[in-house]
C-alpha cells in the first residue's frame, strides 16, 4: 500500500512496519487483567451472561481441542461483554482422580516407593504438594490463548467450597433414596485397580479370537473370552427358537469342570448370531448379568481384581491372557473345539489412562438411581427450557437419557472425594453431611472409596457459584447462559450436569443452551493421534503464527456439531489476514483516518463512501445473526471477506486517489475509513482479540476495544443504489485485471484502452478510478484494439496490447491450458459419477474432488473468455 506520511495527524500513533504477535500478546493480556476487564460482579444491574469453563484436568496441557473450545467460549463471552452484559466466564480445573493418582504413583515408583509405603493420609498430602508445585500448567497456557476468564473466581473440584457441595449432594441423594450400594457389573481396570465410568473406557477394534465350544451334542456356543467359561451358570436361547425349545429347562455340563448348568429362554438372545446359543457368565459380562437377574442365576467370580484366575482347578493363579490359550488347548485335547477364527476383529474396551483391557466385573459399588433424574433431564430439553444446538443432535441426547443405566459412582482410589459413609460394628450405615459429625467409637470406619470425578464436575455450573449456600453469585449468574462442549461428551458430562442441576436447583436448568461442536481433525479429516503422527500443538502455532491466527483458524472451521479440519497452511493464511488488518490500519493512520466526531452528512458522502457504509451495515447484521446461531465459521467468513475484499482490496484502493488530492473529499474519506475500521475491529475482536485491541486503541485513542460497545447495524446507511453502482465498477475492473493476468501482463504495466458504455451503465463518473485500478491509459493517436472485453450490460473495454504480448504465442498457451482443464474436469467427473467411490471414500476426500471439479470448470470458463478476447 502506498503511504502518505504527510497526511498523518500530529497526535496519531505510529504503528511498526510489521505486526509481531510476540511483542503484543503478553503485554495486552497483562493490561486487560490489571484493568479488571475480565471481572464480573453479582452487584451489577446489567443482565447476566454466564459460561462456566469445562474444567480441564489438573494434569493436562493445552491441546488443540482445548484451544478450539476455548476460542469459541471466549468469542461468545467477549461479544456479550461488549453488548452490555455482565459477562462471567468462570475458570477452574478438575482433580482428575485416576490421572493424577497415576502420575504421582509413577513419581513414587521412580523413588522406589508405592502409595502403600506412605499410607493414605501421607499419599494425599503428596498429591496436594504435586498440585501446588506442578499442577495447573494449562492455566498459564489459557492466558497465552487470550482467555478472558475471571481469574478471581478460579475453582478446583477439590477445593473447600466444592468439597462441601459434593458432600451435600451425596447426602441429599442418599436421604432421598437415590443412592444405593449393590453388587453389579461395572467396568474394571486390572492395572489401576478401580471401577471406571463409561467415558473412561475407550473402545477400539482389536484382533482376537472367536472359539466355538461344544458343551454337549446339542449345545455349541461361541466366545471371544474362553476363560470366562469357568464362571458360566447357564446357556441361553431365544424362547421362540424352534431349534432349541425342547432343550429349555434341561441341563448341560460345563466343560473342564464338574458342574452342570441349566438352559434358559431369554429374549436377549439373537437367534441369527452364531448357533443362536450364548453362554451366560453373570459375574463377568453386563448382558449376562441382566440375564442372570431375570432367571435368578448364581454369579460366580472366577477372577480377582488383577485379572488372575481364582476358580479352583488347573488354571488357578494364571493371568486371564495366560488362562485363555491354556483353556482352549485343554478343550481342544478333549475334542470340544468346533471351530477357531483368528484373527477375529471385535470391539474391546480399554482404560483411557493406562490402555489396559477393561474387565467387566461383578463388584460391590455405590450407584445413583438415575431413572427419575434422567427423566427430568430429558423433559427439560423436550419442553424447551434447554435448547441443544444444532437441534439435530437432540435425538442423540434423548437416546442416552431415555435409556440410561444406573451410574456407578465409587472408585477404588485415594485421591478424590471420599465417600461420606460410615459403617458400624453391628452393620450400621450412616451417611454424614458437611455440617454433621461422623460417628465415633470402636468399630466405626469410613468407606474406603472415593467418588467418580464426574460426580463433582456434574455439580460445576452451580457449585462454582456457591451452592449449597444461596449466594449473590448463584442468584445472579444461575442458570448459566450457554454450555460450549463437544458432542463426544454429550452423554457423559452434559447429562450429569442436567440431572444434578435440575435436582439441586428445584427444576431450574443448569444452562439455557448447549452449543455442541465437533472434534478437531487434520486437514484430511483424520483424527489426531500420536500414533498417526498428525498431532498439532496449539502452543507451537501460537509461538510461530500468534494466538490470533491460531484462534481464527479454529473458529473459521467451527460449524455447529461438525468436526473441524485444520492445517498449518490455513494458520499461515490466518496470520496473513492479521497482517492485512495491520497494514490497512497503518495505512489509514498515515493518511489521517480518524474516529473524531460524527460521520459526515449523507450529501457529503461519495458513492464509494456510501457503498462501504452500506456493506458495513449488512455485514454487521449478518454477523449478529450468525453469532446468535453459534455459526462461528460463517461469522469468520463474513468478516474475512468484508475486511480483505471490501475494505482492503476495494475501499482502500478506491480511496487512494481521493486521499492523494487532500481536499474536502479526502476529509470525508478519512472519517469514513476511520469509522469502518473502528467497527470492523470491534466485530473481529471476539475472535482475534490481541491484534484488534492493538489496532483499535491506536486508531481511536480509547482504553480498549474490550470495553467498547458492540456495533449495531445502522439500517439507515443501507444504500442499494450505491452497492449496485460500485458492483458494476468492480466487475469492470475485475474483468480487465483477469484479462491482464491471463495475458501475462505485469501488474505495473499500463495499457492503452477505450472504455465504452460507461454512461448507460451509470459509472461514467468513475472512469478515472477504473483506469487507476486497472492500469489503463487513454486511447491516443494510433490506438488499435487488439482485444475487446465485453462486460455485463453495455460496457466494453478495447485494449491495445500490441508490443505487450505475442498474440499467437498467447493463443497457443491458452489452448494448452484449456486441454489441461478439460482433462481435470473429465477425471473429477469420472470419480464423482462412480457410486462406489462416493459411497466408500471419506467425506473430506469426496469434498476435495468436488472442489477440484468446480475449480477446473471455472478455469474452462476463464480460458474460453480469454481466447475469445484475443482478436484474430
Amino acid at each position: 500500500m502506498t503511504e502518505r506520511l504527510d497526511a498523518r495527524r500530529p497526535d496519531a500513533p505510529t504503528l511498526p512496519g510489521q505486526y509481531q504477535p510476540g511483542e503484543v500478546e503478553q503485554r495486552r493480556y497483562e493490561q486487560w487483567v490489571a484493568a479488571g476487564h475480565f471481572r464480573a460482579s453479582a452487584e451489577s444491574e446489567k443482565p447476566p451472561f454466564t459460561i462456566v469453563i469445562p474444567p480441564p484436568n489438573v494434569t493436562g496441557s493445552l491441546h488443540m481441542g482445548h484451544a478450539f473450545e476455548h476460542t469459541l467460549m471466549d468469542s461468545l463471552n467477549r461479544r456479550k461483554r461488549m453488548q452490555g452484559f455482565e459477562a462471567l466466564w468462570l475458570p477452574g480445573m478438575d482433580h482428575a482422580g485416576i490421572a493424577t493418582q497415576n502420575l504421582v504413583e509413577r513419581q513414587l515408583a521412580a523413588e522406589g516407593l508405592s502409595r502403600h509405603d506412605l499410607g493414605r493420609e501421607k499419599f494425599v498430602e503428596r498429591v496436594w504438594q504435586w498440585k501446588a508445585e506442578s499442577g495447573g500448567a494449562i492455566l498459564g497456557q489459557m492466558r497465552r490463548l487470550g482467555d478472558a476468564v475471571d481469574w478471581d473466581r478460579e475453582r478446583f473440584t477439590m477445593d473447600a467450597g466444592l468439597s462441601r457441595a459434593v458432600q451435600t449432594m451425596f447426602k441429599k441423594l442418599f436421604d432421598d433414596g437415590l443412592i444405593y450400594r449393590a453388587n453389579r457389573i461395572i467396568n474394571w481396570c486390572p492395572r489401576c485397580l478401580t471401577a471406571l465410568s463409561d467415558i473412561e473406557v475407550e473402545h477400539t477394534d482389536d484382533e482376537g479370537e472367536l472359539v466355538s465350544i461344544r458343551y454337549s451334542d446339542d449345545v455349541v456356543v461361541a466366545t471371544t473370552r474362553a476363560e470366562t467359561m469357568l464362571g458360566d451358570t447357564a446357556v441361553a436361547v431365544h424362547p421362540d427358537d424352534e431349534r432349541y425349545k425342547h432343550l429349555i429347562g434341561t441341563e448341560v455340563p460345563v466343560p473342564l469342570t464338574d458342574r452342570r448348568i441349566p438352559i434358559v429362554a431369554d429374549e436377549h438372545v439373537d437367534p441369527s448370531f452364531g448357533t443362536g446359543m450364548v453362554k451366560v457368565t453373570p459375574a463377568h459380562d453386563p448382558n449376562d448379568f441382566e440375564i442372570g437377574q431375570r432367571h435368578d442365576l448364581p454369579a460366580l467370580t472366577i477372577m480377582d481384581e488383577r485379572g488372575i484366575i481364582t476358580a479352583h482347578g488347573p488354571f488357578q493363579g494364571l493371568d486371564r491372557y495366560e488362562a485363555r490359550p491354556a483353556i482352549v488347548a485343554a478343550l481342544r485335547e478333549q475334542g470340544r473345539i468346533v471351530s477357531e477364527k483368528r484373527p477375529y476383529v471385535h470391539a474391546v474396551g480399554h482404560c483411557s489412562r493406562c490402555k489396559t483391557t477393561v474387565e467387566p466385573r461383578l463388584s460391590l459399588q455405590w450407584f445413583v438411581n438415575t431413572a427419575p433424574l434422567a427423566k427430568a433431564a430429558g423433559d427439560a430439553v423436550r419442553d424447551g427450557r434447554v435448547k441443544i444446538e444444532p437441534a439435530e443432535l437432540a435425538k442423540r441426547y434423548f437416546a442416552w437419557v431415555d435409556n440410561m443405566h444406573d451410574w456407578c459412582i465409587s472408585r477404588q482410589l485415594w485421591w478424590g472425594h471420599r465417600i461420606p459413609v460410615w459403617y458400624g460394628p453391628d452393620g450400621e450405615i450412616v451417611c454424614v453431611g458437611p455440617d454433621e459429625q461422623p460417628p465415633t467409637g470402636e468399630g466405626w470406619r469410613q468407606d474406603e472409596d472415593v467418588l467418580d470425578t464426574w460426580f463433582s464436575s456434574g455439580l460445576w455450573p452451580f457449585s462454582t457459584l456457591g451452592w449449597p449456600e444461596r449466594t449473590p453469585d448463584l442468584a445472579k449468574f444461575y442458570p448459566t447462559s450457554v454450555l460450549v462442549t463437544g458432542y463426544d461428551i454429550l452423554f457423559f458430562w452434559v447429562a450429569r450436569m442436567m440431572m444434578f442441576g435440575l435436582y439441586a436447583m428445584d427444576g431450574v436448568q443448569p444452562f439455557d443452551v448447549v452449543a455442541l461442536h465437533g472434534m478437531v481433525r487434520d486437514e484430511h479429516g483424520k483424527k489426531m493421534s500420536k500414533s498417526f503422527g498428525n498431532v498439532v500443538d496449539p502452543l507451537d502455532w501460537i509461538d510461530r503464527f500468534g494466538a490470533d491466527a491460531t484462534r481464527f483458524t479454529l473458529a473459521r472451521g467451527a460449524n455447529p456439531g461438525q468436526d473441524v479440519p485444520v492445517s498449518e497452511e490455513w494458520c499461515q493464511g490466518s496470520r496473513n489476514f492479521c497482517n492485512k488488518l495491520w497494514n490497512a490500519t497503518r495505512f489509514a493512520l498515515m493518511n489521517g483516518a480518524h474516529t473524531d466526531g460524527p460521520l459526515p452528512a449523507a450529501e457529503q458522502l461519495s458513492t464509494v463512501d456510501r457503498w462501504i457504509l452500506s456493506r458495513l451495515a449488512h455485514v454487521t447484521a449478518e454477523v449478529d445473526e450468525q453469532f446468535e446461531a453459534y455459526e462461528f465459521a460463517k461469522v469468520c467468513d463474513l468478516l474475512y471477506h468484508f475486511a480483505w475484499d471490501d475494505v482492503c482490496d476495494w475501499y482502500v484502493e478506491l480511496s487512494k486517489p481521493v486521499l492523494a488530492e487532500d481536499g474536502p473529499a479526502a476529509a470525508v474519506s478519512r472519517r469514513v475509513l476511520g469509522h469502518v475500521l473502528d467497527q470492523l475491529l470491534r466485530l473481529l475482536h471476539p475472535v482475534i482479540p490481541f491484534v484488534t485491541d492493538e489496532l483499535w486503541t491506536a486508531l481511536t485513542g480509547a482504553e480498549s476495544v474490550m470495553v467498547a460497545a458492540w456495533p449495531v447495524a445502522d439500517r439507515t446507511l443501507v444504500d442499494d443504489a450505491a452497492e449496485a453502482e460500485v458492483g458494476t465498477l468492480q466487475r469492470v475492473v475485475t474483468e480487465v485485471r483477469r484479462f491482464r493476468s491471463d495475458q501475462g501482463l505485469k501488474p505495473t504495466q499500463r495499457v492503452a484502452a477505450r472504455l465504452d458504455g460507461l454512461g448507460p451503465a451509470g459509472i461514467a463518473a468513475h472512469e478515472p478510478l477504473i483506469r487507476s485500478l486497472a492500469r489503463l491509459d487513454a486511447a491516443g493517436d494510433g490506438f488499435t484494439a487488439s482485444a475487446t472485453l465485453a462486460m455485463p450490460g453495455e460496457v466494453s473495454v478495447a485494449l491495445d496490447t500490441r508490443g505487450s504480448i505475442d498474440v499467437a504465442a498467447e493463443r497457443a498457451r491458452l489452448t494448452k491450458d484449456r486441454a489441461a482443464a478439460e482433462k481435470e474436469v473429465a477425471q473429477a467427473r469420472a470419480k464423482l459419477d462412480n457410486p462406489a467411490f462416493v459411497g466408500k471414500a471419506p467425506e473430506p476426500v469426496v469434498a476435495k474432488i468436488r472442489e477440484r471439479l468446480a475449480a477446473a470448470e471455472a478455469d474452462l470458463v476463464r480460458v474460453d473468455a480469454a481466447l475469445e478476447a484475443l482478436l484474430p
